[in-house]
């Protein structure tokens, strides 16, 4: 429930790109890097893709890859019926007088605030499908390979191992197809803000290892060592 819950509102919230140095109440850095203005600038979706990771891992060092990939087909659905929900919404005219109940807040108009916020393009739909799907592939199938070589040992090894390579992937996919190709932003602007997404969950990745032990510890306490040993495998 918390996975797909995390894996939706990221998909939502993931059309806003934010300012970290705004955030933090300082200017934009603005250094020169690869023809371009490089700032702190990242997608909002991002802040919630860690607990998405350690999620992800639990589920394939208890359940196996089989287990992560049905989760994640799983979630695709759910992102898909959402959206489609989310467009029906934006379908439906906005009543007279609640079209007009956003004027004291600067908001002349709900109906179009709310499409605003609420419509995400085809692309960016189709990007975050397409990169969730494929990230979350590459990490159980990393995850697994790595699992196999090092046994019931080196949990961090697994789960930052499977995190750089699939989260590597996972950042540009979904910007490329949902802004650079959906005629948003330019190449340069896709590579500067996925390498801050990617340099991002990759510190949290590293950050959380120890609630994945913890998480971990938990649940081998609660099955009892052999159990545990039994999921594991």
């Amino acid at each position: 429930m918390i996975f797909l819950t995390n894996a939706i509102v990221a998909e939502f919230i993931g059309a806003k790109i934010f300012s970290l140095e705004k955030t933090l109440g300082i200017e934009p850095i603005g250094l020169n890097i690869l023809g371009g203005k490089f700032n702190f600038d990242m997608t909002a979706g991002v802040i919630l893709w860690p607990f998405v990771f350690i999620l992800t891992d639990l589920i394939n060092e208890y359940f196996g890859k089989k287990g992560v990939q049905k989760l994640s087909w799983i979630a695709a659905g759910l992102l898909i019926y959402s959206f489609l929900a989310v467009r029906v919404a934006m379908w439906l005219d906005g009543a007279d007088f609640w079209n007009v109940s956003g004027q004291t807040q600067g908001l002349n108009d709900m109906q179009s605030a709310f499409n605003a916020v609420f419509g995400q393009g085809l692309m960016i739909i189709l990007g975050s499908l397409v990169a969730f799907i494929i990230g979350q592939t590459v990490d159980a199938f990393i995850f697994t390979k790595l699992k196999n070589k090092t046994g019931d040992k080196m949990v961090w090894l697994r789960a930052t191992g499977s995190t750089v390579v699939s989260q590597f992937i996972d950042s540009y996919v979904v910007l490329v197809i949902a802004f650079y190709l959906g005629g948003k932003f330019d190449l340069i602007w896709v590579l500067q803000v996925g390498t801050l997404n990617y340099i991002y969950k990759l510190f949290m990745a590293i950050v959380l290892l120890p609630l994945l032990y913890f998480v971990h510890g938990i649940i081998d306490r609660y099955l009892g060592i052999n159990q545990a040993s039994i999921a594991n495998h």
